[in-house]
């Protein structure tokens, strides 16, 4: 159960960071940190992500800081494996219905961003530390996919807090490393095209996370047992089947 926990937090944790970047403010910080931006302001592109990526870092691992002492209540409550696969497999399929907008359902979200003032206002380190810090952290900006909340609970789950530390640094670190998906924007036509490439891109990758999110749901609903697992499957069908039928034109579905 353990092992199945840690990958599956690990994987989460990979996807949730990636989908994150998606965010308003993601895609704010890759209009702002780019090397045409840092050359404007008479700053150094490389120094300026490197300290976002270190900043990043440790908004990751104080996320896993909490993530830990959730683990180590976990450890403490000592639940019987069929009660963790119930609960991973509950909020896997929240998850992927907050994240699908199914019937209409969202997880509670919020929309804060990073204050872009920083920028004018102090020294790279500074934005660039403090802008990955919050963004590493997860839950300090703008939230983007329910897969985050899965990903702390998985996590918590484990009842190790060695694990939920690395889950969380892990998470800091993809954030982190996001900044360098614009470092080729160097003019304001490969800042257009980056841009362009990158919106076409975001339903691709929402539709990985949501396919983590089922395969989550799936893989723990067949711990708890085998007909449950059958009736989720059903279900993702029947649902994915009348997203698809909505999105075609009238005339096709004639």
């Amino acid at each position: 159960m353990h092992a199945l926990l840690t990958v599956t937090a690990l994987v989460l944790a990979v996807v949730a960071a990636a989908r994150s970047t998606w965010s308003p403010c993601g895609v704010s910080m890759l209009s702002s940190v780019t090397p045409l931006a840092e050359q404007g302001r008479g700053h150094r592109y490389r120094s300026t992500a490197a300290w976002f990526i270190a900043g990043g870092i440790a908004g990751g691992a104080t996320l896993g800081l909490a993530m830990a002492a959730l683990a180590l209540a976990v450890a403490a409550v000592a639940p019987a494996a069929v009660g963790v696969a119930a609960v991973a497999c509950t909020v896997a399929v929240l998850a992927a219905a907050s994240d699908t907008r199914l019937g209409g359902f969202r997880l509670p979200f919020h929309s804060r961003q990073v204050n872009e003032r920083w920028l004018d206002q102090f020294r790279p380190w500074v934005y660039g530390a403090g802008f990955g810090w919050q963004i590493g952290a997860g839950l300090v900006t703008y939230i983007k996919t329910g897969a985050l909340y899965l990903m702390i609970v998985v996590a918590a789950l484990t009842a190790r807090p060695g694990t939920a530390l690395a889950v969380g640094v892990v998470v800091g670190l993809v954030r982190g490393l996001a900044v360098l998906l614009g470092r080729g924007i160097t003019s304001p036509v490969t800042l257009a095209a980056f841009h362009r490439r990158f919106t076409r891109a975001g339903p691709v990758v929402l539709g990985v996370v949501v396919a983590c999110e089922a395969i989550t749901a799936t893989a723990f609903a067949a711990l708890v047992s085998p007909w449950l697992a059958v009736g989720l499957l059903l279900l993702g069908t029947v649902a994915t089947a009348g997203r698809m039928r909505r999105r075609l034109p009238a005339t096709a579905r004639t």
